[in-house]
């Protein structure tokens, strides 16, 4: 699906919110979720909703910001490990990607968050595919913003039917946080679109979100292609990683484990990286890689 400059309808932007809805009903379940207030969680190839092709400016006229640049090292990245570098080598790894949601990706209308000045996307803040599982996104000032603290409340599907990953989200997979949307007639979730109508019908009530707050910022010091998450009974936290899949990437293949993630279990690595060109991009998926380990020193 396109995502460059174009003009919809009303009617034809409501199919396609909705549509987005059906598909995300149905989408695979998020890589990696938020394990605290402040922690950034993230999903490994999960896109939020397609753009509505509004034609780069919101209703206030600002242009909407673009996606951050891949980082350049300023600095000539280390060479690969030797003998000298005193690791070891991780086998059987699996490499997924993780990236902070970018605003401009969604259609919700404009609405005030708690903790933050200004005006955001309503889907971008509150639904799975947004903030609230990333746990930070790039406004569509270019700025990064992300979660303050998680609120009361766990995960609804597309329908209003409370799920969990628990219970491996029996019940459907995450579509909305348990608030912060309206319901419809039929009890669903549905939210105002920023060009006009609702994405799922009109909205009969509104169901409040307590105690979640948003902060303006980057939820840790990480940067693209060279932050991990990782399983800290596996590699701790503050180790060096040399990845050979990515000596072409970023700072030469060598990374920081500076993150963690809910399913990011035994030898699985999730890079942090720049929002890929289009929502419809999932990032990299690799499997049986070897990773070389430098633990801090204690």
């Amino acid at each position: 699906m396109s995502t460059g400059p174009r003009t919809l309808s009303r009617g034809a932007l409501a199919a396609l919110v909705t549509a987005a809805a059906a598909t995300l009903t149905a989408a695979p379940v998020a890589a990696r979720t938020l394990d605290a207030p402040g922690s950034p969680g993230g999903g490994a190839g999960i896109s939020p909703p397609p753009s509505s092709g509004n034609g780069g400016a919101n209703s206030g006229g600002a242009p909407i910001g673009g996606l951050a640049p891949t980082q350049k090292p300023n600095r000539k990245p280390p060479a690969p490990p030797s003998k000298r570098d005193h690791g070891s080598w991780l086998r059987g790894v699996t490499i997924t990607e993780y990236w902070p949601a970018p605003e401009s990706w969604f259609v919700g209308r404009l609405v005030s968050a708690p903790g933050l000045s200004g005006t955001h996307r309503i889907d971008w803040l509150y639904s799975a595919m947004g903030v609230s599982m990333e746990g930070e996104g790039i406004g569509l000032d270019g700025r990064m913003y992300h979660i303050d603290a998680l609120g009361n409340g766990g995960w609804i599907t597309a329908t209003g039917a409370i799920t969990s990953p628990s219970d491996g989200w029996s019940s459907g997979p995450p579509y909305w946080r348990q608030g912060g949307y309206w319901r419809n007639r039929k009890g669903g979730v549905t939210f105002p679109l920023e060009q006009g109508g609702w994405s799922a019908g009109p909205g009969r009530k509104y169901v409040r979100l307590r105690g979640v707050t948003f902060a303006a910022g980057a939820s840790q010091p990480l940067r693209f292609y060279e932050s991990i998450a990782v399983d800290p009974s596996v590699i701790p936290l503050g180790s060096r990683v040399y990845i050979p899949a990515y000596k072409n990437d970023g700072y030469g293949g060598w990374f920081v484990a500076q993150d963690t993630g809910g399913a990011i279990a035994g030898n699985h690595i999730d890079v942090y990286r720049n929002p890929p060109a289009s929502p419809n991009q999932s990032g990299r998926y690799l499997t049986a890689q070897r990773a070389y380990v430098i633990k801090p020193h204690r």
